[in-house]
């Protein structure tokens, strides 16, 4: 099978591997323990929010673990809301299901929300940002990095700005680590979310990167995992995994972004060549993260290329894993312009370390042979 679905999820790496099976043996314990055997487990556990903080340019005090992306960011945007009295809401519409969902079902809670809208490509800058903003916004959450056609936002910029007016900033992080680098105490966002699983890491597992500064009050009293913002005994094999395969990520990186650059060029170049029957979503943009190609077909449904593809032993998707099964199109794709008649013509490939120019040959080869 030929995999091409990598930001979905990623297999785990021998190093993650290797790290989960050492700790597992070496730090089994419970880390708020206070037996030796606890102690060991805490010594792990800090030594990996040490070296997390340093792979994000952060304070190791900033740094919560979690089981996930989703809960990394239900429960950022959850901590900043019981720090505020205020009630506004601002995201994009480019917003993993996660967030979108869960700022809807504030809603009943009497909070208001506003969409901030982006150019053709995606992107969002600080104007749009501005122009949502009331007296009474209480959380602004902007993706980094867009699951389903790889835009990058000014991240920077935008909580530059919200800073200064003294707003909460929440930016979703899961598709980005890694991938670009990632200074937070530099850009002076509220709250930053991670995965594991999209790094060749465990599933499971995750983290949430709050500014110290703040000195925010958790959502539940007398929790005492994670400084208090989240219950439940710690995955320490699986943090340690996590952490231990992001550090050896880093070191690689530039070969592997060039590795995917390469990879995304190639497969662009040979669409064009070949006529395929495929756009290119975000072609020549600038912002734009490697490993991910959205594309439009021009005849067939996207489920239906998936499917066909899946036949002929090639794993693609339609958008964003969390919402397969839904009959409505991606909210990406509707928020970026493309004509109603194409918006269940999506795909989207998406590349890892073992992806190879023969196996987007292959791709190529089965859209012609389905298409043509």
């Amino acid at each position: 099978m030929i995999y091409l679905d990598y930001a979905a999820t990623t297999p785990m790496h021998t190093v993650a591997h290797e790290a989960y099976i050492e700790t597992s043996k070496m730090a089994f314990g419970n880390s708020n323990s206070l037996h030796d055997i606890g102690e060991k487990a805490n010594h792990y556990l800090a030594v990996c929010r040490k070296t997390f903080a340093s792979l994000i340019g952060g304070d190791e005090k900033g740094v919560i673990f979690t089981s996930g992306g989703t809960e990394s960011n239900w429960l950022a945007i959850q901590t900043l809301l019981s720090n505020t009295e205020k009630k506004h809401l601002v995201l994009s519409k480019l917003e993993h299901s996660s967030i979108a969902n869960f700022m809807e079902s504030l809603k009943s809670r009497g909070y208001d929300i506003t969409y901030v809208e982006n150019d053709g490509n995606g992107a969002v800058d600080v104007e749009s940002v501005k122009k949502a903003i009331r007296s009474d916004t209480a959380v602004v959450s902007i993706q980094h990095g867009n699951s389903e056609i790889g835009i990058v936002q000014p991240i920077q910029q935008i909580a530059h700005f919200l800073k200064e007016q003294n707003i909460f900033f929440h930016t979703d992080c899961v598709q980005t680590f890694g991938k670009v680098p990632i200074h937070a105490s530099q850009w002076e966002a509220s709250a930053y979310s991670f995965s594991s699983h999209k790094l060749y890491g465990p599933k499971g597992v995750g983290a949430i990167y709050f500014d110290p500064s703040l000195q925010l009050k958790p959502t539940v009293n007398g929790t005492s995992h994670e400084f208090g913002y989240r219950a439940g005994t710690v995955n320490v094999p699986g943090i340690c995994s996590f952490v231990t395969m992001a550090k050896y990520f880093h070191k690689h990186v530039n070969s592997y972004l060039e590795h995917m650059a390469s990879l995304r060029t190639y497969l662009i170049n040979e669409i064009v060549a070949t006529k395929l029957p495929l756009t290119v979503i975000n072609k020549d943009y600038q912002h734009q993260l490697p490993h991910i190609v959205g594309l439009i077909s021009s005849h067939y449904e996207g489920q239906y290329l998936m499917l066909e593809l899946n036949r002929k032993g090639i794993a693609i998707s339609t958008g964003t894993a969390c919402q397969v099964g839904m009959m409505k199109p991606s909210k990406t794709i509707e928020s970026i312009g493309i004509d109603e008649d194409k918006k269940h013509h999506f795909i989207r490939l998406s590349f890892g370390m073992e992806t190879t120019t023969e196996d987007l040959d292959r791709f190529i080869q089965a859209v012609k042979e389905i298409t043509l």
